[in-house]
This record gives C-alpha cells, structure tokens and sequence, in this order.
C-alpha cells in the first residue's frame, strides 16, 4: 500500500490531526504562559513553514488552526507525568463524581461532551465472578447516575465497548440512552465498505492482485472471503475489518491479522461453562433481545461471541423475528476454529497444523485407515477431565478436526440428536460417515445403507467409502470402524 494511506480520511481532518501532533510535539516542551501567545513565541515562524512544507498548507490554515489553541498547565503537567500502573477504579474519587462535570460547565459556559471508550471492560473481565462483576456494576452505575443527575451540562455522551450489557444492569440510573448498534443509519459506522475500498484504494487493489498472481475479479472475491461479511442489523451491506484489511494491504499477503491480537479467552470458558455444541455456532439462531444484552447471569453465551465478532447475522426471518447467526468470513471462521483446539483437544497449537495436514493427506489419498487410526490416538490423549460430557465432547472435538480439514477438503455436516453425518469430497474420493456412541460400527453402517446417504452420489464417478464409526464409553475412544 502506499505511504498515503491516509487517503481513506478526509484530507482536511487528516491534516489538522497531523498539524495538532506535529504542534504538540513542539509546543509541549516549551513554557509557555498562557492562550494565545503562541503567534509571538520565537519558534512559532518555524514551526508554521514546517507545517506548511511537511504537509502542504498555506499560512493562513496554520494561523487559523493555530489561533484558538490553549496551554493550560494542568493539562500538560498531567499528559506529561511518567504513566502510573493504578488499576482504573481508584480514579473514581477524581473523576467520577457530579462536580466535575458541573465545573467545566460553569467555567467554560459550554456543555460538556463525554466520551467513553471500551466501558465494558471491567465486567468482561469479571464474568464468572459474580462478587466482582456485583462491585465492578455498581461502581458503573454510581457513575452514570452522576451523568443523569447532571443531564443540563451535558451536550452528549457516546459510549463504546465490544459488548452491550443490558440497561438494566449497568445503565439502571441513565435512561435515556439511546442504543445504536443496529441503526440501519448507522451500519457503516464501523468497518469499511466494498464501495469505499474500490473508491480510495483502487490501484492498491491492482497492485495486491498482481503480487498474489491472480486475476483482478478473483482476488476481490478472494478479499471479500476473507475480510467481509459483517453485518449489524438484518438487511444491511456487509463491511470489512478495517484492522485486518488494512494490514493484508500493508504486507500484500492473506492471513488472520485480527487474531494476531489475541483472543479472550472469557469466549472459551463461557462455551464450555454452558456447555455448548460447538456445531450449532455455524447455523446459531436467536432473536434480538438476546443480541442485545449481556448479562453475568445469562444462560447463553451467543451474545458475548456475537458482539465480539465472532459471529454476525447471516438472515432474518421477519415472521418470527429471528436472526439467523454465522461467521462473518474465512479469517474469523478458520482463525476461532483454530484458537478452540488447545481447549478442547489435547493438541497444541503449534501441533494442530502439522496433525490436520496429516489428517488431509491421508484422506486425499483414500488412505482412511491411517486416518481412524491417527483420530483414535488423539482421542486416547485425551484427559478424563476433558470428556466427563462424552457425547458433547466427541461431537465438539470431531467438529473441530473436520472444520479444520474442512478448510482443505469440502465437508458437509448433518447434525440430530446427538449424532453426526459426515460427507467428506475430494477431487477422487467420497467418505459417508456415521458415528455411534456405545452402539456399533455395524449399526452405524446399516443406518446409512437404511437411511440411503449415498444416494445423492450414485451417479458420481468418484470412488465411494461408507464408513461406520462406535465411540466406547468405557474406553473413552473410537472401539471400531468398518467400510463398505
């Protein structure tokens, strides 16, 4: 990409936020008295021809930029002082009480404008800890009750965070907030949409396709794949990752940038906490009060993997108002599937792409019983601990390994009650699976030949395996396979 990324902002806001920087850099090392002095300081004519060669403005622009700044030594004295490692609430005597907000109020004349990044962080970091999260809430309470009390000196306020708990939780003392994260007006808030990326980023675009050698329809729907897909209400455009696109750009290279980040690891504990099946996550389907709160007491943890990012909205039925939930792209689908084999298996994830390219392998090849064989060792690694809910746990596991491999080969997934159809495709081979938990491989065989899985593949001319599959209870693995 090239170094004038910045492209994507509006080039007036781009340049004053440069200009503030490259003033503050200068200005905060001098002593300056007080507001307005800046045109008479001795560096202010060097400082203004920088400005005006490093980013093309004129000298008006500077000056008028320039002509309503303030030095206000509390200001810098605490941007200034060497950063402290106190944890956030021992702040609150400092900032979260009426008065302060009263105080620029009266001493400016002008309602105050409040802005809260990321104020869902303590209780995320609290769930499972109902002692925590009770105190974390009513700290937050306390503190938004101050800003309705204080209603008159208030402009506005717009709060962030990665997830919504419920009004009821933490905003029981403010009101009057008004939720907007499934605003049809607002859905290209956040992210960036294919029309914006074709409007500033067009050569950018020719030049990723040519390094990845392919062609330029093929590589945007290689993007889309990767980095689109997210949608904020029923019916809207989806949007890319701003982070993720941005930096597939930068390098010219497809990968999980966003994962590169980290995952929290709260999202694991709450799905196996509630005991989760994991297949559901590709087909989930709810509805929009549970979308919109989260609480320490919820049953659910959908939401939290939703507003997370995990998933998205995938349909809505209109009936019945129910949203239909999966996930939003290749990036986040094979980046989560990968984070949740540690968890649930007793691989690593160093291992887990050289186990899951053996696993590959041996299915390309027709090679199936090298590949049970490998799948029972990894069973057998497997601590008791992790597999008290046999049934959930092999449905889980068997999930994971076959959404990884699945990213190599197509597979198809019919889940009932417990069970687990698998149609596995390569570009010579076709594997029909059933999987029996304290029966027999025998059964598990006949229900396929009964219920005719084959069938939509007679007319194939790949080769065709129909494999029954028993897990033992008693061994805690895989008893038996056969094939026909």
């Amino acid at each position: 990409m090239r170094n004038d990324i910045n492209i994507m902002f509006h080039q007036t806001l781009n340049k004053t936020f440069k200009l503030v920087t490259l003033s503050a850099s200068l200005f905060l090392s001098s002593n300056w008295a007080q507001a307005n002095e800046f045109f008479t300081h001795p560096n202010y004519f060097a400082f203004k021809q920088k400005a005006m060669n490093t980013y093309g403005l004129s000298s008006e622009q500077v000056d008028a930029a320039m002509s309503g700044a303030r030095n206000l030594p509390n200001i810098l004295n605490i941007m200034t002082r060497p950063g402290e490692s106190k944890p956030w609430y021992e702040y609150r005597a400092m900032f979260l009480v009426e008065g302060t907000i009263q105080r620029a109020y009266e001493q400016t004349g002008q309602r105050v404008v409040i802005l809260v990044d990321e104020y869902d962080k303590p209780m995320l970091q609290a769930i499972g800890n109902k002692e925590l999260q009770n105190s974390f809430r009513e700290t937050l309470k306390a503190f938004y009750g101050a800003l309705k009390s204080k209603d008159g000196c208030i402009k506005f306020a717009m709060l962030t965070g990665v997830t919504k708990f419920g009004k009821v939780s933490v905003f029981s003392d403010l009101n009057n907030l008004d939720d907007i994260s499934m605003w049809n007006e607002y859905i290209e808030l956040c992210g960036i949409s294919e029309k914006e990326i074709h409007k500033n980023l067009e050569t950018e675009l020719h030049e990723f396709a040519d390094v990845q050698k392919m062609t330029y329809d093929s590589f945007c729907e290689k993007l889309r794949q990767y980095y689109d897909g997210y949608h904020f209400t029923h019916n809207s455009i989806g949007m890319y990752n701003p982070f993720s696109l941005l930096n597939a750009f930068k390098r010219k290279e497809f990968g999980s940038y966003w994962f590169e980040t980290g995952t929290p690891t709260y999202l694991v504990e709450l799905l196996k906490r509630h005991h989760y099946n994991l297949e559901r996550m590709a087909h989930e389907e709810t509805n929009a009060q549970v979308l919109n709160s989260i609480d320490s007491e919820s049953t659910s943890p959908i939401p939290v993997i939703y507003q997370s990012g995990y998933l998205t909205i995938k349909g809505y039925d209109e009936e019945f108002g129910i949203y239909h939930l999966g996930f939003p792209n290749k990036e986040v689908e094979e980046g989560f599937i990968q984070f949740l084999v540690p968890y649930y298996t007793s691989m690593n994830n160093v291992e887990s792409p050289f186990e899951i390219q053996k696993f590959v392998r041996e299915i390309r090849s027709g090679d199936y019983n090298s590949f049970f064989q490998r799948l029972q060792s990894f069973f057998a690694d497997t601590t008791y601990e992790i597999i008290r809910e046999q049934e959930l746990h092999y449905e889980n596991v068997l999930f994971i390994i076959f959404k990884l491999v699945g990213f190599y080969v197509k597979v198809e997934y019919h889940t009932s009650r417990g069970r687990i159809d698998l149609v596995l495709q390569t570009d010579k081979f076709i594997y029909i699976m059933e999987f029996k938990l304290n029966g027999t491989a025998e059964e598990a065989l006949q229900q396929i030949n009964d219920k005719h899985y084959a069938l939509p593949f007679e007319t194939d001319g790949r080769r065709l395996f129909k494999i029954g599959v028993n897990f033992s209870a008693e061994t805690r693995n895989i008893e038996k396979w056969i094939v026909e």
